[in-house]
């Protein structure tokens, strides 16, 4: 996201981090910035701080932050983290600060998946209105799209993310151990669950969930599924629980009702 701003324009003046190491090699990804470590009080004199650490150290950090002045009027602050509201910033806020949040609807494994991936995506913003302000202006820089969220709802649009990313990622994984164990060439397990899925978001972005549906479960086929359920119980046991469970939500989606038999997870 640093360099993806700095590229758009936006001053960077410091990148902290706890380690100064870390800094360094932040700001040399981001291309910009002077490293300094986290409890150099010359972030004072930002006039916007965002705050990017995990959902556990937001406020953590605010509060080490927010100590390094008295008062922080002018200065806006924000965070990155979808699961938590820009409250969590108030340390900030009592001090005279505007506070935010603006959070990226997008999968970010790495820096370098993020320069690639930010672009045109989607970023859920909420906050003070000098805050939500610069947080518009910087999404827009990166030419993505805000949206308003309200600060009750953050743990909830970030369930919805979960529902979608690592269970998907999860879920991956198990279908490639389940293809070697079929006798799929390794080389090509990855490369093909990535164009099946790729297509089945297709489906899903232009037809819904309900259209795109397809598999034993939207058919009725329940032989199939007997099938499936005992070869789970063969080669990936672990994942018998959440295949019956996604088994009786695909069913409900499709309008059906799965047979007793099918149900048993043990």
């Amino acid at each position: 996201m640093g360099r993806l701003l700095l590229d758009a324009g936006v001053p960077i003046e410091f990148v902290a981090a706890r380690q100064l190491s870390r800094a360094k090699k932040a700001a040399r990804f981001i291309g910009g910035g002077k490293a300094i470590p986290l409890k150099d009080r010359r972030l004072a004199g930002a006039t916007v701080i965002l705050i990017t650490t995990s959902d556990a150290a937001v406020g953590p950090v605010a509060r080490a932050l927010a100590s390094f002045r008295k008062d922080w009027s002018g200065q806006v602050v924000l965070h990155t983290c979808g699961s938590l509201a820009a409250s969590i910033l108030d340390p900030f806020k009592k001090r005279g600060a505007a506070i935010g949040s603006l959070h990226p609807y997008q999968t970010i494994p790495s820096p370098s998946a993020g320069v690639r991936n930010f672009p045109g995506c989607f970023w859920a913003v909420e906050g003070d209105s000098r805050a939500v302000a610069v947080a518009r202006r910087w999404v827009k820089a990166l030419g993505g799209k805000s949206f308003a969220i309200a600060p009750e709802a953050k743990a909830l649009y970030h369930l919805s993310a979960f529902l979608v990313c690592p269970t998907v990622v999860t879920l991956m994984d198990c279908s490639e151990r389940l293809l070697r164990e079929a006798g799929v060439p390794k080389n090509i397990i990855r490369p093909m669950l990535g164009i099946f899925v790729s297509e089945t978001v297709r489906n899903f972005a232009e037809f819904g969930g309900r259209k795109s549906l397809t598999g034993p479960a939207a058919r009725g086929d329940w032989a199939t599924t007997r099938k499936h359920l005992a070869e789970i119980r063969r080669v990936c046991p672990e994942a018998l629980p959440a295949y019956c469970g996604l088994l009786q939500m695909m069913a409900k989606l499709a309008g059906r009702k799965v047979p007793s038999e099918c149900r048993d997870v043990s």
